[in-house]
């Protein structure tokens, strides 16, 4: 034993070596197969370890001594027997009956000690010795060889039965929970029983009757086993398959045993065994009957578990296995006759045949890719290792050479290798059956039925061994009374058998305890119901309105899932009927309190009532079907029943529908966030993609990304608290930016994770994104819960733990991204701080500009001087720290761009302060340092980005190029601050100081916007257009303080310059990348900006030339300088206008806007003719004819009146192009009130004819539905054609009159007047005809004359109201207008 297990100790240690050597190198054939020999090897080694237990030799032991035996029957011919018949047949019974009762020995001592399984199995060899010995005697009794040859024949099934016995009780007591094996040793011995029957029934055909009560009898002792704790399925019946089978059974048994006693009587002895022989096939049924139904039974029980098949037979392939190799043997033993080759050669064929079928079978069941592959390739090498063994037993056949015998050995050894492996293999747990595991409570179930069975075999053996004896001697009294007994005991046992069967059908026991469940829930909801409409229902506030509603949805879900297993297993599967409806009753308890809950949270009384009705509608429903699927009782032939559970399972689904709708438009209060939540899981889930896109950029690009993101996510969670408790309605615009937000996150976040190094970083960024989501939809249902209940303490507590959890989960992603590369993060953070003082500075800048920036304590500027320039010169130190540490260790760049954070806070904080001191009288002096500190920070934003990129890069890289140019601008801003610190107070040069200032400013402006970045985002060309007269008033004001030399406007100039050039070149930029803009254009736009600042750098430098000379020559010269600037910016124009096409408007034209009015007037009259058009009249039983002609009418005229006002609108927008065209009407007017004037009054000419035409379509509309008067529809006709009068006057006011255009419009208007007055005519002659009408028309049109005159008095006061509200307004605009009146035009009015 310990020899065997050190065996296997060293084989599995180098199994384990060759299992690593050939992952190393997975193609090599040589390692493949070294490692399925050690595999082999270690196999041989644990049978050799097995063998060495108790027991385990005894049983080879017996199994050689059968081969051994067995190998008397491998001779042609036996010598003739010696003893007389009688003798021998009566040694060959004895014999027969000693085997038998050996094999129940050995049956039985596998359930107990080892020293019994080897005392049975030592038994059982000798035995079968003794049992062979007589069997060839008995053969030697034949008359032919033929007969002799039967005989052999069935000496050998025996043999191989009782191999096969010993094989299977040898594995069962080497692992008795081993699954199936209990099974397969009862059908071992049961194959030994009927091999030796038939060998009796063979020899003894002279004794008729004695045998078939011998065989009988062999067989009851044999199925006897099936009722010792069935926990295994005998066969496939199904429960009610069950009682049919021993319906059936016990009526033949009934006939059998009437025929045993008749013909014992009689003394015909054939039939008195046929009659036995049908009894014993009877009781084999019913004994497979009950133990199947007893299982059926233990296993429906709720606390048991079924059992299930398992992919392969391990016995089938042992015992193919061992037959293929005594096959083999027998093939190459050189004493074989010709026809045992033959025989071992079909004995090969049958079983290879069987195992490739096997294979083919558990490869087509199985999920398991790399168990499908080895099945496949095992059941290749078994039928070409058989096809080549076949090819040579041929040639053996044809030829009994040495030779050839030779061939047939050497071709065995492959066969036998291959199965061996592929025995080994199905051998594999994984795929063994699982035997069930029967409760105790089902184990008290199945006694009745188990007691009844055995009560049955018992009484069944004393009635054939009675019967037999009668058959011998009919003639004795005494024996006939004790068969009447026997009989009545087992007519008794039967009856009880069936009854027990009956009483213990699966799933009625729980059927009636869910029904009192379920009944109990019903209760429970009506309790509930009663409370909740005297509004006493108790409100839940241990748990959220989210959670409760989450279990609601769910329980509902489960039980809706149920619906069709439960009706399925109420049809035909008896054995799952207790357990899916007592799955079903566990859910309504849960389901009722998550459902009163639910109703005890909400406000609106109505909602209550319905969860609650349609809960207690589903309780009911199930109920319904619990007594529907009790009836059934899975009974497949109880088809009385089945429409019942059919119907009962559709009013249960519609239940589950109702309350399911009811639930997700609860859920659709909640802001819809189930869209949301879905967005960001599917998000998370592209994180787990193998294989992400091939990255664009670099980690450090991804972070920045991915840095800025998870920022934003932060600060979204935060304000979700605070909206939690202020304004709950706008937490799904917030949720919704969140799941936007994550949705960018997760994509970049998977590239950071790809480009990160190590990879453990990538997988740690990965899992902590991943977590961040998680956080993140906890935190958009918790929003989308206190939206639909804003007063849920308990929600609000959840919410703002989640936000607080997110918050958390964002600084674990910013440290993972820190620990990727710890310098560009600090880059990244020091980035964001910069960026935020550069906002505060514009804010600064603003309070500076109106004046408000004022000195604290009485500071002199004087104060912070010296503050500034040391700062300054620590932030230069600082700068050429970051500069180096791009190349150096990622610590020491973080060190050096939080220090240079720091300095520039504190710099511009003493900045602001100095700026401050100067006093809020001189603000354009306060702007010029604030600018000057702003470049900076400007400029070290930049470096630090550049930083970043350049960050661990070769000195060769681009990035570093790029570095050394933001390094250079630093420092160039750096010394512009110190200068302008100088020169502040020194009122001769901080005009011209300033100005310098702003053309280095300029010209840095001017490299971002000539470099090939695209912008974030685009503008529109007239945003372009429009920030273009910023530069046109910065150029009247640089030429001004140019003549005057003033230092205080070249201050102003300065910083009006920087303002105007900065926001054109934005502009410039956006606007070329607009969508639809050309190649081409685009060029021409971002030359002609480059060239007007560089047209307007030429103007401010020329200024400076003067402030340093003032010359008459050279102010002269000013003019031309302003001369190419305004060229440059008209150039500007018109490649903005180039690009909208050759439909380029002005957006602040008045014209343009009239137009735009006409047009949209002539889209809205269209769209509701397309609303006419569509309209039918109303059918109306008994009504006269006319009307329904005025209804038409109505409709015709409508739709006319909409088609010719359209045309009118449309003739008006032409007619104003052409006033434009001809310049009547200036594109860009000079005298922007008086066009702007007329243009007003087109465009509300235009939107009254919109507003009439849509008035009049709704009028009709209203009419012919019967729901208006003819008065309103008259109303509206004359409204349309006054607005068309005010539109024609409009556009004749600077039209000329004989233009095709003006023709156009005047023939358009005159369509409309006369559709106007025809549809007038019909409605006035409609309304007249009626005055005498008396039917029903007149009680729908004027019953509540009384109602109608209040109606029109509340009209009536509500125009005077509405007419003196629009004087007011006309008074104001006017007024308004006034104002913007050029100043020369008011004088001449004063």
């Amino acid at each position: 034993m310990l020899d065997s297990a050190r065996d296997v100790m060293e084989g599995s240690a180098m199994l384990i070596q060759e299992a690593k050597q050939a992952l190393i190198a997975p193609g090599d054939t040589e390692s493949q197969q070294r490692l399925a020999q050690v595999a082999k090897a270690v196999s041989h080694s644990l049978n050799n370890c097995v063998n060495c237990l108790p027991g385990q030799k005894d049983v080879d032991v017996a199994l050689k001594s059968i081969g051994e035996a067995s190998k008397k029957l491998l001779v042609d011919s036996l010598p003739p027997s010696t003893k007389p018949f009688q003798e021998a047949q009566s040694e060959l019974n004895q014999a027969a009956a000693d085997l038998n009762q050996s094999a129940g020995e050995v049956v039985h001592a596998t359930r107990g000690q080892s020293g019994e399984l080897a005392a049975a199995s030592g038994k059982f060899s000798d035995d079968f010795d003794e049992f062979l010995d007589a069997g060839i005697e008995m053969a030697g009794q034949a008359q032919t060889k033929e007969d002799q040859m039967q005989v052999i024949g069935n000496l050998k099934n025996i043999s191989m039965a009782s191999s096969k016995l010993l094989l299977a009780a040898k594995s069962l007591s080497v692992d008795p929970g081993a699954p199936n094996a209990k099974n397969l040793l009862a059908a071992a011995a049961r194959a030994v029983t009927e091999s030796i029957n038939q060998l009796i029934m063979l020899c003894t055909q002279q004794a008729p009757g004695q045998k078939e009560c011998d065989n009988a009898l062999r067989e009851l002792e044999t199925v006897k086993g099936m009722l010792e704790n069935p926990n295994e399925p005998v066969s496939d019946l199904s429960y009610f398959d069950c009682i049919e089978s021993v319906m059936e059974n016990s009526k033949v048994l009934g006939e059998s045993m009437a025929g045993i006693s008749q013909n014992a009587k009689t003394g015909d002895l054939p039939a008195f065994g046929e009659c036995v022989g049908i009894a014993s096939k009877a009781l084999c049924g019913l004994t497979e009957a009950a133990a199947q139904a007893a299982y059926l039974v233990g296993i429906s029980d709720p606390n048991s578990q079924a059992g299930h098949q398992g992919l392969v037979d391990p016995i089938q392939f042992a015992r193919a296995n061992q037959a293929i190799q005594m096959a083999c043997q027998n093939l190459v033993d050189p004493g074989s006759s010709p026809s045992q080759v033959l025989s071992a050669a079909t004995i090969v064929a049958k079983h290879t045949s069987a195992l490739c079928n096997a294979c083919r079978i558990a490869s087509s069941k199985t999920a398991n890719p790399v168990a499908k592959r080895h099945f496949v390739q095992s059941a290749k090498e078994v039928a070409n290792s058989t096809a080549n063994l076949v090819k040579t037993i041929k040639a053996l056949d044809g030829d009994f050479s040495e030779d050839n015998r030779n061939k047939c050995r050497i071709a065995t050894t492959p066969l036998i290798e291959a199965v061996e492996n592929l025995t080994a293999f199905a051998s594999n747990p994984e795929f063994a059956s699982i035997p069930a595991q029967i409760s105790s409570e089902g184990s008290q179930a199945q006694e009745p039925i188990l007691v009844s069975a055995k009560t049955m075999l018992e009484s069944s053996s004393y009635l054939i061994r009675t019967a037999r004896s009668l058959a011998i001697n009919p003639k004795d009294p005494p024996t006939w009374s004790v068969l009447a007994g026997h009989s009545h005991t087992v007519s008794d046992s039967i009856k009880s058998l069936i009854t027990s069967i009956r009483d213990k059908a699966p799933g009625q026991r729980e059927c009636d305890y869910s029904i009192d469940g379920i009944n109990r829930c019903i209760r429970d909801i009506e309790q509930a119901s009663l409370a909740a409409v005297s509004q006493s229902l108790a409100t839940r506030d241990d748990i959220s309105v989210e959670a409760l509603q989450e279990q609601l949805t769910s329980v509902v879900q489960e039980i809706g899932h149920l619906i069709d297993p439960i009706a399925t297993a109420a049809r035909g599967e008896a054995a799952q009927l207790g357990h899916k409806v007592t799955q079903l009753a566990s859910y309504f308890e849960p389901l009722i309190l998550a459902a009163v809950g639910v109703a005890s949270k909400m406000l609106d009384h109505q909602q209550q009532m319905t969860v609650l009705d349609q809960t207690k509608t589903l309780a009911e429903s199930a109920l319904q079907m619990l007594y529907a699927a009790k009836e059934g009782g899975g009974n497949p032939k109880a088809q009385h029943t089945h429409d019942a559970i059919t119907e009962a399972a559709q009013l249960m689904k519609e239940a589950v529908d109702d309350i399911m709708v009811t639930l997700n438009e609860a859920a659709s209060e909640v802001g819809l966030v189930g869209g949301m939540v879905d967005a960001i899981a599917e998000a998370m889930s592209k994180l787990d993609e193998g294989t992400p896109p091939e990255p664009k950029g670099t980690f450090v690009d991804y972070q920045t990304t991915v840095v800025k993101y998870s920022k934003a996510i932060a600060v979204t969670a935060q304000e979700m608290m605070t909206k939690s408790v202020t304004n709950p309605e706008e937490l799904g615009g917030l949720a919704s930016q969140m799941t936007t937000d994550y949705g960018h996150l997760a994509l970049q976040g998977q590239m950071a994770a790809a480009t990160a190094e190590p990879e453990e970083i990538g997988f740690q960024i990965r899992t902590r994104v991943q977590d961040l989501g998680h956080g993140c939809i906890f935190l958009v249902q918790k929003a989308g819960a206190l939206q639909v209940c804003p007063t849920d303490s308990y929600t609000k507590r959840e919410l703002i733990e989640c936000a607080h959890s997110v918050t958390e989960k964002v600084s674990l992603v910013l440290s993972a991204l820190q620990a990727g590369n710890k310098g560009t993060q600090a880059c990244i953070t020091a980035a964001t701080a910069v960026s935020g003082i550069i906002a505060d500075l514009d804010t600064t800048i603003m309070f500076a500009t109106a004046g408000t920036l004022n000195a604290e304590n009485g500071e002199t500027f004087a104060d912070h001087r010296e503050n500034i320039l040391k700062t300054a010169k620590a932030l230069v130190e600082d700068t050429k720290l970051l500069v180096s540490g791009a190349a150096s260790t990622p610590d020491k760049l973080a060190q050096a761009a939080q220090s240079s954070a720091a300095t520039i806070t504190q710099l511009a904080e003493v900045v602001k302060l100095g700026a401050a001191s100067l006093g809020s009288n001189d603000p354009e002096t306060q702007v010029v340092l604030i600018n000057a500190i702003k470049d900076v920070a400007k400029a070290l934003s930049d470096l630090i980005g550049a930083t970043k990129g350049a960050a661990s890069k070769p000195a060769d890289d681009p990035s570093m190029y790029q570095l050394k140019g933001a390094a250079k601008v630093m420092v160039t801003n750096v010394t512009s601050l110190l200068k302008t610190v100088k020169a502040v107070e020194d009122e001769a040069t901080r005009g011209t100081r300033a100005l310098e200032a702003t053309i280095e400013y300029i010209k840095q402006e001017l490299t971002v916007f000539q470099s090939k970045d695209i912008p974030e985002k685009t503008s529109s060309p007239e945003e372009s257009i429009r920030m273009t007269k910023g530069i046109t008033m910065a150029t009247a004001k640089a030429v001004a303080a140019g003549n005057s030399c003033r230092q205080e406007d070249v201050i102003a100039t300065a910083n009006l310059s920087r303002k105007a050039v900065s926001d054109m070149l934005i502009a410039c930029k956006q606007a070329s990348f607009y969508p639809d803009v050309s190649e081409e254009v685009r060029t021409r736009a971002l030359r002609y900006g480059t060239e007007c600042t560089l047209g307007y750098l030429d103007l401010l430098e020329h200024v400076l030339v003067i402030l340093q000379k003032p010359t008459p020559e050279l102010k002269h010269q000013l003019a031309a300088f302003s001369k190419r600037v305004a060229g440059a910016v008209t150039e500007l124009i018109q490649a903005a206008e180039a690009m909208k096409g050759t439909e380029w408007v002005d957006p602040e034209d008045p014209t343009v806007i009239a137009e735009t009015e006409l047009l949209g007037a002539a889209a809205s009259i269209e769209a509701a003719a397309k609303k006419l058009e569509q309209l039918k009249p109303r059918a109306k039983p008994k009504q006269a004819d006319e009307t329904l002609d005025f209804e038409e009418q109505i409709l015709e005229a409508a739709k006319s009146i909409a088609a010719a006002t359209s045309a009118l609108v449309k003739s008006a927008s032409a007619a104003q192009r052409e006033l434009v065209a001809q310049g009547k009407v200036g594109s860009i007017p000079a005298n922007a009130a008086d066009d702007g004037q007329w243009s007003q009054g087109l465009i509300s000419a235009a939107r009254m004819v919109a507003a009439a035409t849509s008035s009049l379509c709704e009028a009709a509309n209203a009419s012919v539905q019967g729901h208006a008067s003819e008065e309103k529809l008259i109303s509206s006709a004359k409204q349309v054609a006054a607005s068309t009068a005010q539109l024609l006057v409009a556009c004749k006011v600077k039209a000329d009159q004989d233009s095709e255009a003006m023709k156009r419009l005047q023939a358009a208007g005159n369509a409309v007047k006369r559709a106007s007055d025809n549809l007038v005519r019909a409605a006035q002659k409609a309304a007249f005809g009626k005055a005498d009408d008396d039917d029903v028309v007149v009680k729908t049109k004027f019953v509540g004359g009384i109602a109608q005159i209040i109606a029109a008095q509340e009209e009536m006061l509500k125009k005077e109201r509405e007419l003196e509200e629009a004087r007011k307004k006309l008074a104001q605009i006017r007024q308004q207008q006034y104002k913007f009146l050029p100043t020369e035009l008011r004088e001449d009015e004063g």
